[in-house]
């Protein structure tokens, strides 16, 4: 095929700029497309680890939460190896209350601090926190437990975290400011509800 003078020309230029770029120009196409074929192992890897952990999780669901070892040892294993699945905080709420209702409040502690660190899900997290806050309370240790309580929630928990604020502050013996937090969240559990009446009574109990 004959080309004029000026596509020759255009074609020796382009040869030239080719051969001084081809390699960089290759390297990017190969650097974009192993981006491609990384991204698309990882997501197939990550369904894959959500697919396992959740097979286990449902093993979990189906223990009784009286059989306080093997809720220990599915979810340890949940833990350590599916630790970036959402099913591994879960795990480790779960543990923590069958560990607590065991009397075995120190790993119940450490299982509350490990779901509120790594939840992926913002209500495993706040529950998590609620828990840990409430263990924290049983232990006196007040100040940290006020602190934790400070941090931010889903707002659909707002009536517990007050509650429990307003008996950490009642058993620090701040009356007025326990009432305070009672009753707010008053104002935020649905009136004639179970919470609702819990809290009611504690506040009745400070008097005037």
């Amino acid at each position: 095929m004959a080309y004029d003078l000026e596509e020759q020309e255009q074609l020796d230029a382009f040869r030239t700029w080719w051969k001084a770029n081809g390699n960089k120009v290759l390297l990017g196409i190969g650097l974009v497309v192993a981006v491609i074929v990384g991204f698309q192992g990882w997501k197939q890897y990550q369904a894959q680890q959500s697919a396992a952990a959740s097979a286990k999780f449902m093993l979990l669901g189906d223990t009784s939460p009286t059989d306080v070892k093997t809720v220990q040892a599915i979810s340890g294993e949940i833990i350590e190896k599916y630790p970036s699945t959402p099913y591994a905080a879960r795990a480790a709420l779960l543990a923590a209350k069958v560990n607590y209702n065991a009397k075995d409040v120190k790993s119940a502690k450490a299982q509350s601090e490990w779901a509120y660190r790594n939840a992926r899900e913002d209500a495993v997290k706040t529950l998590a926190q609620l828990q840990l806050a409430a263990i924290l309370f049983e232990e006196k240790d007040h100040e940290a437990a006020l602190k934790l309580l400070t941090e931010k929630h889903e707002a659909s928990f707002d009536g517990l975290f007050a509650d429990l604020k307003g008996d950490i502050l009642f058993a620090q013996g701040k009356k007025a400011e326990a009432r305070v937090a009672y009753q707010e969240a008053l104002e935020k559990f649905e009136l004639g509800s179970r919470y609702s009446r819990y809290t009611q009574h504690k506040l009745e109990a400070l008097g005037e």
